[in-house]
């Protein structure tokens, strides 16, 4: 089990976080004016979510994605389940 943290915006990453999934919250800084990072794990790969609903993910294959909050790895928001 790994345990997740908080990090501000433009701060180094935890320990442990890969360095590509780094340089990809790094990018996806760039609109963001401060705030922190959470960082949980799923199945062993890290996820970043800040209060804008900002999210970075490592998918399965390794990709490194940037994401909006309500969007998903198939094209739907939170509220498509209801239609």
């Amino acid at each position: 089990m790994r345990i997740g943290s908080r990090w501000p915006v433009g701060g180094p990453a935890p320990e442990g976080v890969p360095a590509d999934f780094a340089a990809g919250v790094r990018a996806a800084e760039a609109g963001l004016d401060g705030g922190s990072w959470t960082l949980t794990w799923l199945e062993g790969r890290p996820i970043a979510e800040h209060a804008s609903g900002l999210r970075v993910v490592q998918r399965a294959d390794g990709r490194i994605e940037t994401e909006r909050d309500g969007d998903d790895e198939f094209g739907l928001d939170d509220e498509d389940w209801l239609a």
